[in-house]
């Protein structure tokens, strides 16, 4: 079941008490970028002698990081385990579920702490 799907059934059953919400979550986040570390290793070596040294397997280890309205940044990753099935696509998607993972719960704090200050 996915965050909608969540969503979706919490309204139907007429849950009303202050909760962060999949719209709160998107709501938050102001950029999202994606590099693998392969990426991230050519940047740094710039192509030189060490980036040739650079393991392949880089290129199956992607990064998500969410930059948040307030500026606070949050990652996620995700590691393809063969080469074979590698997608980015799906690489990315799965670094972004991860990231957004931790936003709930940096949310849900906040929210929290908002109610107990009343």
């Amino acid at each position: 079941m996915d965050d909608k799907q969540i969503e979706q059934e919490i309204q139907a059953k007429g849950l009303t008490a202050p909760r962060v919400t999949p719209a709160r979550i998107e709501e938050v986040i102001a950029q999202e970028h994606y590099f693998t570390a392969a990426d991230g290793c050519a940047c740094v070596y710039q192509g030189g002698p060490e980036f040739q040294a650079c393991d392949k397997s880089l290129d199956l280890l992607t990064f998500c990081v969410l930059v948040l309205r307030n500026g606070f940044t949050v990652t996620g990753e995700s590691a393809c385990v063969s080469p074979e099935n590698f997608d980015a696509e799906i690489g990315r998607k799965i670094a972004r579920k991860n990231a957004v993972d931790k936003v709930w719960a940096l949310e849900g704090y906040l929210l929290k702490q908002r109610l107990s200050e009343q």
